[in-house]
């Protein structure tokens, strides 16, 4: 029997689909898929199904001193237990095997844990088959020329997992001992991970610490027989054109020179044509970049080209080359789109220019393609709106490339007005080129009228606006990742995960990415007690030494070693300072969480957790002063900026996923509660037979709304009323509850007809009603079969899953989407 091991389970099924001509059928081993036809086994990993870790005795943080860990041995154990049976009993089976994994140091290695799984079962073959795409064409191909693995490859993989390991484990449990921060809570620390943090951080610190400057800009309005344009007041400064004039006398003395005269004269005119080069292939960087544009994150347009990428339709998206092997035949695989609705018309097109020539980057690499299309062009109704467009946006970069350049003319026009000189440049595009093909690249106009030298043009208007200089914009998420391999952080296959990481940490919030107060805390205690922890020049430095180990210049066993020894060195710096660093954070940890001063007794308001699991507000001069808030019990709770000026407290927005909300400031919401009256509007039907219980608008002081009895805690009876707009009670009434029927005004004009309110909760309910997967929000037919593929096939199946393991296995599905999924399960 031959057997074939792939990384995921969907690149299993479609590489089972090509080899077997579509007759290969598929059955459950141990809860894992195994695609069969005549003699051959296909299975599919979910990623890394072996991990690295410390042997059980280092498990105790509080029994463990963390520089223990730099010297402990480093183990493996299998991390999906169920993959690794299956594995192994197919291994007893086979006369051969074949990895098929991706072709990348992350593939590689995720190779060789396979191939050691069946080492230790069986000496059968087994070679290695690469492909840039899983298309028909090349995996054929690639399964008729069968290569050897490449241990060199997976020892660089491998010498990262140890590296990150020893690094990260030893860091964080310094850093969350001396902070008294354990549990959920834990603080973070990673190799690659906290550079990136001090790069977010040192940004934040250049917003923080400008200080902008005052300048003035003057525009005046002209016109040639009818035809309106803007030019802008400039002056000679030390032989450069200056447009901002920093002190307000001058500015006032242009702008009246300018409103004295009521006409400009023409002292130059400059024409000249510009060639717009097409943009050149897709790499990792320049793709997610592209994408942030159309308003994806890093995280999120990664998982959907992986998807497109084992479904067949692009190439492989983890790449730094920008230049098209020469194999590829641009025309060909232009010719596969022609006839495609969608795209044919632009390919016949592209195949009428005299010559087809690719655009290349400065990037040449042998591993992988640039990204693009792979000719295989799905039915846009399979797809989701987010597939298809990051689809599109990678079809359309190819037809870029191989589209002709465009041309825009440029008129440049000086006028003389008063003694001042204005301005204006005009550009229109005369070729559109690859502009026709790629709408994502700006090719706006800016029309200004074609005029002759001493040509008199009225002035209409003449506008002078104050402004100030601005600070550095934050990094988004693709400049930030350019950035990153600029310094050499990371590599293409993990940058956008490091972001990601940061974000679940509770290091960065918002897009871009702004740090919060532990951030800030983490980056100033390393860079002032062990600067490496937060160095890129160190991070680089290892990453250099993994690429060695891949081109066989250096051993896994000899990098590992130098990393312990830095490591060693940045604890040699730690040691003596884990007090101040433990009260460094533990005040930031603080600062995070403050919301303002109690008024009971001036201590500061924190959130707190009770052992329920819930939030409140609380008193930091506890027991002594027991003042409290609550919160919403919808969500988690996070300090925003926005300040109440009343009670000197900060807002708090809770974040629940799709239902995210700001609750604003807790005092404000308590003493709405406290001042308002409950409004009775008819019978209990629980208990108002029997107790006379009656229902009342309820306000309370989480600033939550209900429909509640008015016999509470003696009758819970109650119904869920929105947290926003204001509530009216009509005239009208259900006759089965005998209620009247209530109407919420929030500030539109069309207010929302909620009705009786048992009426409406028991219609909520029965729309809501979860009774199979697809009842839940954002998951569609094939997202349930991709869960079921994975595993998860009923609504138990979800409740028990562990989110980051479901991430790795079904594609376009991240941990967050599952989190979301299971608290939908849980309301």
């Amino acid at each position: 029997m031959r057997l074939i091991i792939t990384e995921k389970d969907n690149a299993a099924r479609r590489i089972a689909e090509i080899l077997s001509e579509g007759s290969a059928s598929a059955s459950r081993q141990n809860g894992v898929n195994v695609y069969r036809w005549g003699n051959t086994r296909v299975v599919g990993l979910s990623g890394h199904v072996v991990g690295v870790d410390f042997p059980e005795e280092y498990n105790d943080w509080r029994d463990v001193e963390p520089v223990e860990l730099i010297d402990a041995d480093v183990t493996k154990e299998p991390t999906q237990e169920n993959i690794v049976t299956t594995l192994k009993q197919l291994a007893r089976e086979a006369d051969e095997a074949t990895i098929a994994t991706d072709y990348d140091r992350e593939g590689e290695l995720i190779g060789k844990e396979a191939y050691e799984l069946i080492r230790e079962e069986t000496d059968v073959p087994v070679d290695r088959v690469r492909f840039s795409s899983i298309t028909e064409r090349e995996v054929r191909d690639a399964f008729a020329n069968p290569d050897d693995m490449d241990f060199d490859l997976a020892a660089a993989g491998e010498a990262r997992q140890i590296i990150d390991l020893v690094w990260g484990a030893a860091l964080t449990r310094f850093l969350s001992l001396s902070a008294r921060q354990l549990g959920d809570d834990f603080i973070s620390v990673g190799r690659v991970q906290s550079p990136t943090l001090k790069l977010i951080v040192d940004r934040e610190r250049e917003i923080q610490a400008f200080d902008p400057e005052d300048y003035w800009e003057i525009f005046a309005d002209l016109q040639k027989n009818g035809s309106g344009f803007e030019a802008q007041y400039f002056y000679d400064d030390d032989g450069k054109e200056a447009e901002r004039v920093w002190a307000e006398d001058d500015a006032d003395d242009a702008y009246a020179d300018l409103t004295g005269v009521d006409a400009a004269t023409v002292t130059s005119v400059r024409r000249r044509t510009r060639t717009d080069s097409p943009p050149t292939p897709f790499n990792t960087t320049a793709f997610i970049s592209a994408a942030s544009s159309l308003g994806y994150s890093a995280q999120q347009a990664m998982s959907i080209a992986e998807e497109l990428y084992t479904t067949g339709y692009i190439t492989y998206p983890r790449t730094d080359n920008t230049v098209y092997p020469d194999d590829l035949e641009e025309d060909a695989l232009l010719d596969e789109f022609v006839g495609a609705g969608h795209f044919g018309e632009d390919a016949e097109k592209l195949l009428e220019q005299d010559d087809i020539t690719a655009t290349e980057g400065d990037e040449e690499t042998t591993d992988h393609p640039p990204i693009h299309p792979t000719g295989e062009i799905p039915p846009k109704v399979d797809f989701s709106d987010d597939e298809w467009e990051i689809y599109e946006l990678v079809v359309r970069r190819f037809f870029a490339t191989v589209a002709e350049a465009a041309t825009w003319e440029h008129l440049r026009v000086v006028a003389d007005a008063g003694g001042r000189s204005l301005k204006a440049n005009g550009k229109r595009l005369v070729e559109p080129g690859y502009h026709e093909v790629y709408p994502y690249s700006s090719a706006s106009e800016n029309h200004v009228p074609d005029v002759e030298e001493g040509e008199e043009l009225a002035i209409s208007e003449v506008r002078m606006e104050a402004k100030q200089t601005q600070p550095p914009r934050r990094y988004g998420q693709s400049r930030l990742i350019q950035t990153m391999e600029d310094k050499g952080l990371g590599t293409k296959s993990t940058r956008h995960n490091s972001i990601e990481k940061l974000y679940d940490r509770g290091y960065i919030e918002g897009d871009p990415p702004r740090p919060t107060t532990l951030a800030m805390a983490v980056v100033e205690a390393a860079e002032e007690f062990a600067d490496h922890v937060v160095s890129d020049e160190m991070t680089a430095q290892l990453e250099a030494d993994m690429t060695a180990i891949a081109n066989g210049e250096a051993t896994l066993d000899e990098v590992a070693d130098e990393s312990r020894e830095m490591l060693k060195r940045v604890f040699d710096e730690l040691r003596d300072s884990r007090e101040e660093i433990g009260e460094h954070l533990q005040e930031s940890l603080k600062a995070d969480k403050t919301l303002g001063p109690c008024p009971k007794c001036g201590e500061d308001m924190l959130v707190r957790r009770s052992r329920q699991g819930s939030y409140f507000v609380g008193c930091d001069g506890f027991p002594e002063c027991r003042n409290t808030l609550p919160l919403p019990s919808t969500g988690e709770p996070q300090v925003l900026e926005e300040h109440c000026e009343e009670h000197d407290m900060h807002h708090v927005k809770m974040l629940a996923g799709r239902d995210t909300f700001v609750h604003g400031c807790p005092r404000c919401e308590a003493e709405k509660a406290d001042e308002s009256e409950d409004e009775v509007i008819g019978p209990c039907p629980e208990c108002g037979s029997e107790h006379d219980g009656e229902l009342a608008i309820k306000h309370l002081r989480s600033g939550s709304r209900l429909v509640g009895c008015t016999r509470y805690p003696d009758c819970d009876y109650s119904l869920p009323l929105p947290r926003n707009g204001d509530i009216s009670v009509t005239e009208a009434f259900c006759e089965e509850h005998d209620l009247p029927e209530l109407v919420i005004d929030a500030d539109s004009d069309d207010p929302w007809e909620l009705g009786c309110p048992i009426c409406n909760y028991e219609e909520y309910q029965a729309r809501t009603a979860v009774e199979d997967l697809e009842d839940l929000s954002g998951i569609g037919s094939a997202t349930a079969e991709k869960l079921g593929d994975a595993g998860v096939d009923s609504l138990a199946a979800l409740r028990e899953a562990d989110p980051d393991i479901v991430a790795t296995e079904v594609q376009g599905v991240s941990a967050t989407q599952v989190r979301d999924w299971q608290d939908e399960l849980e309301a």
